[in-house]
């Protein structure tokens, strides 16, 4: 190998490795400002899950704003209602790992193809990542969801389209590139009701029911002597008979409630609760359950609810109570206190707010008065069919002998 060619030799590695280290800075400042190759994070390395203190999310003119107050993540359109902490983790959590699959060079005008466009009139979900001070730290547009095409026999479940596996997805300081990520992201949207806590109260081993309508002949009361024991109608009409099996049906009010949303924006006049219904339930610990029901809107009912408990301070001991079990029954009296004191205080928290409550939740209870009843038509029935038998049985009864 002679002078000249050693000399090039040199100068061509000199050249690869100024290349190589150039193109490495390139890819660390990717990394670092979310503008990112495949393989990549797409929001870069260096994005803290902490730091976030605040979600703005807007889609065309719908906008949702999740802000962290006193460590309680909360929902502003809805008066600072608590938030779903869960579904707000899980949703960082997804954020910080987003890697991209493929990287797209698109121009202004094939953003609305991506559905990549924000604004007005558009699909594109924009989610502003922000800090204590309301500072942006990242911003991520949310377009077109990417669908694996089905196989033959699975097309007719998920439809020509398929599932979906993926989704477009643009950096706010890089918009010449979309990046398809290996997440949908169905579950972001801009919607208030979407981000609520939906942890909710519920009433167990009811005691009493009362369910006083406007119209006072519609009103009832069931009582029951135990956990076990018979739902009775108190203050029973002549005629009346309750009917066990229509009693099966209300006698559960609110066991395992839910609602749709928090109404902020009516006034009570507006939503019937001005002269609502009122369902009152008391229960064998002592709680008292009142529930205002407004008028039904479309599928929802709005309800105002109080809560108060009566909870005993000492224990009463049982009369054949012996010595060597007091200690014992005084801790588990003690433990169960703590419990109710610590439900009541969880479900003082509901107070203040106006709910709306699917209709399955609310209409079981409902029932007119008359509702209650066994029908008419099964008494008639009932007694035609006793008629019947006697009657069968007198034409069979054996004839006395004459006597003579």
């Amino acid at each position: 190998m002679n002078r000249k060619t050693f000399l090039i030799l040199i100068v061509l590695l000199v050249v690869l490795g100024a290349a190589g280290l150039l193109l490495r800075n390139s890819h660390q400042q990717e990394s670092n400002s979310g503008e990112q190759g495949s393989g990549q994070k797409v929001l870069g390395d260096k994005f803290e899950v902490n730091d976030v203190a605040r979600l703005a999310i807007k889609q065309g003119t719908s906008e949702v704003n999740l802000v962290k107050k006193d460590d309680l993540w909360r929902v502003k359109e809805r008066n600072n209602y608590h938030a779903s902490f869960d579904a707000i983790r899980e949703f960082l959590m997804k954020a910080k790992d987003l890697k991209v699959v493929q990287k797209e060079e698109i121009g202004a005008s094939q953003l609305p193809r991506l559905e990549l466009a924000s604004g007005p009139g558009t699909s594109g979900v924009v989610v502003d990542f922000k800090d204590k001070d309301d500072k942006s730290l990242k911003a991520l547009t949310l377009g077109k969801q990417h669908s694996r095409k089905p196989q033959r026999e699975t097309q007719s479940q998920f439809g020509d389209e398929g599932m979906a596996d993926g989704r477009y997805v643009m950096v706010s300081t890089d918009t010449k590139n979309a990046l398809l990520v290996a997440d949908p992201l169905s579950n972001v949207e801009a919607k208030p009701e979407q981000w609520l806590n939906k942890a909710f109260f519920k009433i167990e081993k009811p005691k009493s029911i009362v369910v006083e309508f406007q119209n006072s002949t519609n009103s009832w009361k069931l009582t029951r002597d135990s956990e076990a024991g018979e739902w009775k109608l108190a203050d029973v009409k002549p005629g009346e008979q309750l009917d066990s099996g229509k009693v099966a049906g209300v006698s559960s009010p609110f066991a395992s409630p839910s609602f749709n949303d928090v109404n902020v924006s009516s006034k009570p006049e507006e939503l019937g609760l001005d002269k609502p219904t009122v369902v009152t339930v008391n229960t064998f610990d002592d709680f008292t359950y009142a529930v205002k029901v407004g008028k039904k809107s479309g599928d929802d009912y709005p309800i105002a609810l109080t809560v108060s408990a009566n909870l005993p301070k000492e224990r009463t001991p049982a009369k054949d109570e012996k010595p060597e079990d007091k200690d014992k029954n005084e801790k588990a009296f003690k433990e169960k206190q703590k419990q109710l004191e610590d439900r009541l205080k969880q479900e003082k928290a509901f107070e203040g707010w106006t709910y709306l409550l699917p209709a399955w939740n609310v209409d079981p209870v409902l029932k007119d008065r008359k509702d209650l009843m066994v029908d008419k038509k099964d008494e008639k029935a009932k007694d035609s069919a006793n008629s019947s038998d006697s009657s069968s049985a007198a034409a069979l009864a054996p004839l006395a002998p004459e006597v003579k």
